[in-house]
């Protein structure tokens, strides 16, 4: 019995990271992926932990069904978390009231399991040995929630199923405690029932998984669904209204149809036409293919590399109709070659060269893309260039994120970059910028616009330089892989513009 209710530690604590893990991620998907946002969830959630075990001491009597019913709560609550999160946003102003209720409650469950557990425990273990296992198993039980979490769990059945499965991990381990712990016949029969209960009501959530998450979708977008799916790495959803579609990723707008041409123009056509004749061109991120679209219409190019990482958003964009008609099948031209890596990764491990190199990427909102935006970063990127390549990259919002702007543009300075920042608005973004760069004084742009572009002309892209007062340049560190400035200053400033 003993190590049956030591492999119960086990699996108590594995749910209670998951649902930590839920609530820092779920929230983080719907407020916006920044790190305050997920260290305040997390912060929030461990203090609450304290709570409960200080209140565990006021439970005195019957402790074994106390913990038993801790348990089944806990299950119920939190495997309804994620749906109920989901649910609730967009029907309440304030989405961290119901955010940092359920955080604050599934934090003390939590925490009042371990010490209730020891004491139902203590007279069948040596304190050494007790204390010795069971915080072991406990912080094992945390290593396999955080391991298989992000791997298997989350890409593979979504928050929503994951954490109703975890909910019923969780109740199912109270039902087979009402075997293993000692108690009354009477106690047994009213747990048991209730365990049944709770376990019903999870199975059915578990079960309409995808109709609660299909539901919620609704309300998180405004127009009709088209696609979506949880990745390996990011949600992906396509929306359709009319004849326009939009692109999020993890709930966050990346291009609507109506007006992605401002964009991908600006981000292509300024670094293609400051190269003499350019023919092998690398594209980082930009898995929708709409960048390599612009890049084809030059015929000097020769190749294109695209790394991206995550391969069913290039399956996405190389096989659907809809989407395909918007990049102009560009994934499937025979001068393309995708490669689904970590961008960082990948350069290290190649020993090509690039004519012109275009980034992609997210906007740096946490530590894993912000690395992406360092001078590491920008010195390995200078490895794969020659005395001619030019670079141009994505580099956010110089009017609403003014200084992680501008930090980008210092970040590649200190590399050894000549730089020059550039400008464009896009309608379903406002005011978005990018920096052209190259490792010598940048050329004037050449004249020969390829055919068929929708907004850039020889006037238009002299005008991306220009800079108004409200988004000059301003005073601001470079960002370094060891201090990550930039992450501080678009988390301060989106976070800024959101309040």
């Amino acid at each position: 019995m003993q190590r049956a209710l030591l492999v119960s530690v086990l699996i108590l604590s594995s749910c209670g990271l998951v649902y930590e893990l839920l609530a820092g991620t779920v929230a983080s998907y719907l407020l916006g992926e920044t790190v305050t946002q997920f260290s305040l969830v997390i912060g929030v959630y461990l203090f609450s932990m304290g709570i409960g075990s200080w209140f565990s001491r006021y439970l005195l009597k019957d402790l074994v069904p106390k913990f038993l019913e801790v348990e089944l709560a806990l299950g119920l609550l939190g495997g309804s978390s994620a749906a109920l999160l989901f649910l609730s946003f967009g029907r309440t102003r304030i989405f961290q009231v119901p955010l940092f209720s359920l955080v604050v409650i599934v934090g003390i469950l939590v925490g009042m399991e371990i010490p209730l557990l020891l004491r139902i425990l203590r007279r069948k273990l040596g304190f050494r040995d007790l204390v010795s296992k069971v915080l072991s198993l406990d912080y094992a039980g945390a290593l396999l929630a955080s391991l298989t979490f992000p791997i298997f769990f989350a890409p593979k059945l979504g928050m929503v199923r994951t954490s109703f499965l975890f909910g019923i991990l969780n109740a199912g381990t109270a039902l087979w405690g009402t075997w293993m712990l000692p108690l009354q016949e009477k106690e047994k029969r009213n747990l048991r029932m209730k365990a049944a209960i709770v376990l019903t009501l999870l199975a059915l959530g578990l079960t309409f998984a995808d109709a609660i998450t299909a539901y919620s979708e609704e309300n998180l977008y405004t127009d009709e669904i088209v696609y979506s799916k949880q990745t390996k790495f990011q949600r992906i959803t396509v929306t359709r209204y009319k004849s326009e579609l939009r692109l999020f990723l993890n709930g966050h707008l990346q291009f609507s149809s109506r007006d992605e041409y401002r964009y991908h123009e600006t981000l292509a056509h300024p670094a293609l036409l400051s190269h003499p004749n350019p023919r092998n061109v690398l594209v980082l991120g930009g898995g929708d293919g709409l960048a390599v679209r612009e890049i084809l219409k030059y015929p000097s190019v020769q190749r294109v590399t695209l790394v991206d990482l995550d391969p069913e958003m290039t399956r996405l964009f190389s096989e659907q109709s809809l989407l395909t008609q918007i990049n102009g099948s560009s994934l499937r031209n025979p001068k393309v070659r995708i490669e689904n890596a970590d961008a960082f990764l990948w350069l290290e491990k190649s020993d090509a060269t690039f004519d012109v190199v275009l980034i992609d990427f997210p906007d740096p909102s946490n530590f894993s893309i912000g690395k992406l935006y360092t001078t590491a970063f920008y010195k390995s990127l200078k490895r794969r260039l020659n005395p001619l390549s030019i670079v141009e990259i994505q580099s956010t919002s110089p009017l609403f994120a003014r200084m992680s702007f501008w930090c980008v543009e210092k970040t590649l300075q200190e590399s050894g970059f000549e730089t020059r920042p550039l400008h464009v608005y896009v309608p379903s973004f406002g005011e978005w910028g990018f920096v052209l760069a190259g490792t010598r004084k940048l050329p004037v742009y050449r004249q020969d616009l390829p055919p068929g572009l929708r907004f850039l002309n020889e006037i238009e892209l002299e005008s991306l330089s220009e800079f108004p007062v409200d988004m000059s340049r301003v005073s601001v560190e470079p960002n370094r892989l060891d201090n990550q400035v930039l992450v501080r200053y678009y988390d301060q400033e989106w976070n800024r513009l959101l309040d």
